[in-house]
């Protein structure tokens, strides 16, 4: 009896002591639209989903016979990417945002643009004390980035909203221009102050810049506005594009989610670790999807064909959704529209959904997005003509 009372207190000691396994990370926030699906689903004209944004026009035929082109792929590809493929992201910043002498050696295919945001405060090594600097109203990965590294994120527009203990422990700033999911864009003046201040702070600056080739407005370059500027933009750089980092995504542009095609491009100084760290982690983009991305840069075409159906969508839902008494602010590129009613953000969303149509609640994004609402572009002509009648519709 003696013994085995030992072995059960040893035990009870054991399972106190145990640490749990898995990561502390909030709930994925789309989890709580449910009921509010549910709801559109019973819309007797069916559900028309402008929530989350993922693309549903078909992939260009020339990506996908690139992709098939390159199927036959035994060997191991490399995390730094093909020398043609790093050539054609070079072509394609020169080309499409003005930026002129980046290195081959600066550029690196990721696994979609979403996962280089989640871990690049680790993959810089960054961790307790330091701080990441994200926008007031953002995307949740730049938190969770910051979360995984152990670092602290910390909401700001600019870095003079900073208290001096604060911005003495800044290592990272993350820029979203075109932004998500306002759609706002920050010009060049206001991207070089920010590039200025997070130099004399000795901080990264990581611009994600997915939207850029979708600006709208005196954005909208094919209809005579000023492209939307990268962060490596000499105007913004100075040409020294140390510290400086623009990741970007060809999902929207080109209907490539499904592919996770992306890239991040300069720092020169950096890019070597990031390398060697993602071979270290087999953080490696498929070749086949390499080749995908590699055509698809190389394409204008297909882009404004994307972009032209986008902006038709966008000029349908706009009327619509201001005869439904929302207000839309920014939304000046990208593929939402920023909008509010004056009330409690849920009371907006559930309202919607009782018409059938879903939209992304403004409370996802950091609390000032409390009272507002994001509506994708993102869904076929027949659904948005629907969501165009019911919003109309007294």
């Amino acid at each position: 009896m003696g013994g085995g009372t030992a072995d059960a207190g040893e035990n009870r000691t054991g399972l106190d002591t145990q640490r749990a396994f898995g990561l502390d990370l909030p709930d994925y926030p789309w989890e709580a639209m449910a009921p509010y699906l549910e709801t559109a689903r019973r819309h007797e004209g069916g559900i028309v989903n402008l929530s989350i944004g993922t693309p549903v026009d078909p992939t260009p035929e020339l990506i996908q016979d690139a992709l098939r082109a390159a199927a036959d792929a035994p060997g191991y590809p490399t995390v730094h990417g093909t020398p043609a493929v790093r050539e054609a992201v070079v072509e394609w910043f020169a080309r499409r945002r003005g930026v002129e002498g980046l290195d081959e050696q600066a550029v690196m295919p990721t696994i979609g643009s979403k996962e280089l945001v989640a871990w690049l405060p680790f993959l810089l090594g960054l961790g307790a004390g330091d701080v990441v600097v994200r926008p007031r109203v953002a995307y949740p990965t730049y938190d969770i980035g910051a979360r995984l590294a152990g670092a602290q994120a910390v909401a700001a527009d600019s870095l003079d909203e900073l208290d001096a203990a604060t911005r003495a422990r800044v290592r990272l700033v993350w820029v979203n221009s075109p932004g998500n999911p306002t759609g706002a864009v920050r010009g060049v003046d206001e991207l070089r102050a920010v590039v200025d201040d997070a130099r004399g702070l000795g901080a990264v600056v990581a611009s994600d810049e997915c939207y850029a080739e979708l600006g709208w407005g005196d954005w909208d370059v094919q209809r005579g506005g000023e492209a939307v500027p990268s962060v490596l933009d000499p105007r913004v750089s100075g040409g020294d594009f140390s510290r400086l980092l623009s990741v970007y995504s060809l999902s929207k542009q080109s209907n490539l989610a499904g592919y996770r095609a992306a890239f991040v491009a300069g720092a020169p100084e950096l890019m070597p670790n990031l390398v060697n760290s993602r071979k270290h982690a087999g953080m490696i983009l498929p070749f086949p999807v390499q080749e995908a991305l590699r055509v698809a840069l190389g394409d204008d075409a297909h882009v404004e064909v994307q972009k032209d159906r986008y902006r038709r969508r966008r000029e349908r839902l706009i009327p619509a959704l201001e005869a439904f008494g929302l207000r839309i602010s920014h939304s000046n590129a990208g593929l939402y529209l920023w909008c509010t009613a004056g009330e409690d953000t849920w009371t907006t969303v559930g309202r919607l959904a009782e018409r059938g149509i879903v939209v992304g609640p403004g409370v996802f994004y950091g609390d000032d997005g409390a009272g507002c609402i994001r509506v994708a572009l993102t869904a076929g002509d027949e659904r948005i003509d629907a969501a165009v009648e019911r919003l109309t519709k007294s």
